[in-house]
């Protein structure tokens, strides 16, 4: 668990500089400053919750042996990057509004793996 989460957080957190570069430069132009504005929030909340993934493998690392709730925090932020930040992604890049309706679902998974690190936390004796 502890390279995969590790592994998929290197890439996503690399993803999001180059998401951010690809905006600065080959959609400056081509997205309205709305859209503009709607890819950066994707942008911050993909890195954001990459760290915390990488966070999440050194707390399983550290620990002989770690609580569930680390593991269920690794795994929602993963699908909290997924549906939040590709929601916004797909948003900026069709219009398609619908898909901004989805992004409260990606919320939710970050929620629950800020949740899951709390109990983790306070359940650790």
């Amino acid at each position: 668990m502890i390279r995969i989460f590790l592994l998929i957080g290197s890439i996503l957190a690399g993803l999001a500089v180059a998401g951010g570069a690809f905006a600065s430069h080959a959609l400056k132009n081509q997205l309205s400053d709305r859209a503009l504005e709607i890819w950066e929030t994707g942008i911050k909340y993909q890195m954001y919750h990459a760290l915390a993934l990488l966070f999440v493998a050194l707390l399983l690392k550290s620990q002989e042996n770690p609580p569930l709730p680390i593991v269920i925090a690794g795994f929602s932020f993963i699908i909290g990057i997924i549906i939040f930040s590709g929601s916004l992604y797909g948003l900026s890049l069709t219009g398609i509004k619908w898909l901004g309706a989805i992004t409260p679902i990606g919320g939710v998974g970050f929620l629950i793996g800020w949740a899951s690190l709390a109990i983790a936390v306070i359940s650790k004796q």
